[in-house]
């Protein structure tokens, strides 16, 4: 941006942007939106985009839907806002608690709300250590998440996530979390070894670590069904399974963050399910209400809920619990999201249009800037690399995913670079000419990176 506008220069001096260079940002300025419809976004000088990423992984029925924007009203006009402490209730509350119930992949007794990802995943960690404190196993109180996994960035939530920048100079992870093994084949596979045979090492690696811990100070196991932050990664070959079975064994907690998987993105309604696997715990937000009003959700399994009113009796009550849990307002928009999700058959419509998703990502497996090609339903990743044969990367400072993203930009289209994976995470909602719309832009911009590696001379060994 050369020029910037009176707009961008308010907010760079006054908005602090997450996950963005801010000294970069002083002189790049930001895109600014003005509006949205359908699976299009338009900024402030008209110009629309496709919007490939779903904002961050999250409107999955797109944009400008006129049955939340409704919904919304009607609640705000209703109830506006009531919560949930000492003994109060309303009807969309208790209506979403037992919807969710209904659909979720585990055995859930109750439901406790929250307002994001990350507090869904702070309240995973606080209420497992409250769990073991209440059944007499204080040492039991470890978490096991994975290298570059992501699960938030609060405190607790950000030390669960496995990537570096996270904990880069906040003092993260805390106490009692524990990373273990990333399952990115495409990474951390050894010369030869078959998926099958990468999974059971990482199935020793998680066992050896429970092991040298100790299994009695173990208490849970997070993961994603699919990496999102960390890449655009599916589980290898048999790995939640084997995984699952080692956990049983241990007495540990499984805990599926489906905050990105959840609700039709792998097309099913749950990560867990596309990937077979069975939580004790699932945490929710995002597509929950599409986006259209910020929720997040845990459930609680019935031995965890007996251990809680034990704790209740024996403290005077439960102590926990925001303002905004169970927002009027963010029920009632998710129970018409929920209902639009069945009534239209939106994830039958995904995994209809993930057909074409998958063959126009798996025609880019040849590219010679292309070194790994990952999906699992409506959500995929290139991988750029510096060489096809030896996997060698770019030198991060190259920033080469990046200048695909702005690339993508410039042709209409919004994606994100994980490093240099370059992810796409559309409306579940896009039509099949819009899809090929979206990659013949997105192809664009890799096209156009190529050039750019070629012309800089980006591929030389380092």
């Amino acid at each position: 941006m050369n020029t910037l506008s009176n707009l961008a220069h308010r907010d760079i001096e006054t908005v602090i942007h997450p996950f963005t260079n801010l000294s970069a940002h002083r002189n790049v300025g930001p895109l600014v939106i003005e509006e949205a419809r359908g699976i299009y976004i338009y900024d402030n000088e008209g110009k629309e985009y496709i919007e490939g990423m779903s904002g961050l992984w999250c409107s999955s029925l797109g944009y400008g839907n006129s049955e939340l924007v409704e919904v919304a009203a009607e609640q705000m006009q209703k109830l506006s806002f009531t919560h949930l402490f000492g003994h109060k209730t309303h009807d969309s509350a208790i209506a979403l608690s037992e919807k969710l119930k209904e659909l979720v992949p585990c055995d859930a007794s109750k439901v406790l709300f929250c307002g994001s990802g990350s507090e869904a995943n702070d309240m995973q960690v606080k209420l497992t250590w409250y769990y073991n404190n209440a059944r007499g196993k204080p040492e039991k109180k470890k978490i096991i998440a994975r290298i570059d996994g992501y699960h938030g960035v609060s405190v607790a939530a950000g030390s669960l996530t496995g990537l570096p920048p996270v904990h880069a100079e906040f003092d993260l992870p805390i106490d009692n979390i524990l990373h273990t093994s990333s399952p990115h084949y495409y990474h951390h596979a050894r010369d030869g070894e078959t998926e099958a045979e990468f999974t059971d090492r990482l199935v020793d690696d998680l066992e050896e670590l429970i092991n040298r811990e100790g299994a009695e100070t173990i208490a849970a196991f997070i993961a994603e069904p699919v990496l999102g932050a960390g890449g655009v990664v599916p589980p290898p070959e048999g790995y939640f399974p084997k995984i699952s079975a080692l956990l049983r064994k241990y007495d540990i907690r499984m805990i599926s963050d489906e905050v990105i998987c959840g609700f039709g993105r792998t097309g099913n309604w749950f990560g867990a399910q596309t990937h077979d696997y069975l939580p004790d715990s699932v945490s929710m937000a995002k597509a929950i209400t599409s986006a259209y009003f910020p929720l997040g959700a845990i459930t609680i399994e019935e031995d965890m809920y007996q251990a809680m009113l034990v704790q209740s009796e024996k403290l005077g009550g439960f102590a926990h619990g925001f303002t905004y849990t169970g927002h009027p307002v963010g029920t009632a928009v998710a129970l018409k999201t929920l209902e639009i999700y069945e009534r239209d058959g939106i994830i039958a419509h995904a995994a209809e249009m993930s057909k074409i998703f998958k063959s126009r990502l798996d025609a880019l497996a040849d590219h010679e800037l292309v070194g790994d090609v990952r999906y699992s339903g409506m959500v995929g990743a290139i991988e750029l690399v510096a060489d096809k044969k030896t996997r060698r990367a770019f030198d991060p400072k190259q920033l080469v995913g990046m200048n695909m993203v702005s690339n993508a930009q410039n042709h209409g289209l919004i994606s994100r670079a994980m490093g240099d994976a370059v992810s796409l995470c559309p409306p579940l909602t896009i039509k099949e000419d819009e899809l090929n719309e979206l990659f013949d832009r997105y192809e664009k911009a890799l096209n156009e990176t190529t050039q750019h590696v070629t012309k800089q001379g980006l591929r030389a060994a380092i």
